[in-house]
């Protein structure tokens, strides 16, 4: 069942930035979403919806972003440099990883936008007292890749974000099942009120992987709008599953390719994102 849902867009700077139509297919229930000039077109199912984003900024979406995951798509051409050169299986692992990094950083780049806390001072300059704006190094936003893939996508997250913490969470896939298992866990026992969290995944494929990390911050008192997820690359069945549990989340992706193979490998995709990180 379509729908068209029509609304301001309100953008930093107060200039609004219009992306040229964007579409993605996902599944038989979430069918497309385009957004163009002030109106976003997406399928509804019977329960949420995912509205996918194309913008230079990170755009506040109140109205419609409660009950769905909000998937943003940057279009800035360097996005566009790193994931043809990661798309690339002849480049050696030192180059892949280099460009995962730059990826990553420009993906947290867009999704700390009007999310970050800041703190106002006065500071003397060269010609007198001027009013500044700091990010706040009393909260750290926290910085969670899943090993060992997710390693390479925040290796350069210090130079985006001035105070973070890291914490490193190990999920591995079988091979044959496909279902995650945890087998390193450095989250703490609970987040701190407040807490802002990039949780790192580069390929989010069947969705089980990411699902099982989010379920983990669930469960040390985060809520889905204090986590922003950072990808390279997204494919339909991994922002199904999103959809279904984590309404009000935040998906900042490189790409969106359109399915996953057998083998859970999403297609074209970029291979095997820790195997060539590492070379191993």
């Amino acid at each position: 069942m379509a729908c068209r849902i029509n609304f301001p867009l309100r953008c930093p700077y107060r200039s609004p930035y219009f992306a040229p139509t964007f579409q993605t297919r996902i599944s038989n229930n979430l069918i497309s979403s385009s957004l163009s000039h002030a109106k976003i077109a997406c399928s509804s199912s019977r329960r949420r919806n995912v509205v996918t984003v194309r913008s230079h900024m990170a755009t506040e979406y109140r109205s419609v972003s409660e009950d769905r995951v909000l998937v943003f798509v940057p279009p800035h051409p360097l996005i566009k440099h790193w994931i043809s050169v990661l798309r690339n299986e002849q480049i050696p692992s030192p180059v892949f990883r280099n460009a995962m990094a730059e990826l990553g950083r420009l993906l947290m780049y867009e999704a700390s936008r009007d999310w970050l806390p800041t703190v106002t001072e006065e500071i003397q300059s060269s010609t007198g007292i001027v009013s500044v704006e700091f990010i706040d190094p009393r909260e750290p936003v926290a910085v969670v890749p899943i090993l060992r893939a997710g390693l390479a996508l925040v290796e350069n997250a210090s130079s985006v974000l001035p105070a973070t913490k890291t914490y490193h969470l190990g999920i591995g896939r079988d091979e044959v099942t496909l279902l995650p298992t945890v087998y390193l866990n450095k989250l703490p026992d609970k987040f701190s009120e407040g807490s802002r969290v990039f949780l790192a995944d580069p390929m989010l494929a069947t969705g089980r992987t990411i699902v099982a990390a989010l379920d983990l911050l669930n469960e040390r008192g985060l809520k889905n709008q204090q986590i922003k997820v950072i990808s390279a690359v997204a494919a339909p069945p991994a922002l199904e599953k999103l959809n279904q549990k984590f309404p009000g989340l935040h998906v900042y992706t490189g790409i969106i390719d359109h399915t996953v193979n057998d083998k859970g490998f999403i297609i074209p995709g970029l291979g095997d994102a820790g195997d060539c990180s590492f070379g191993t």
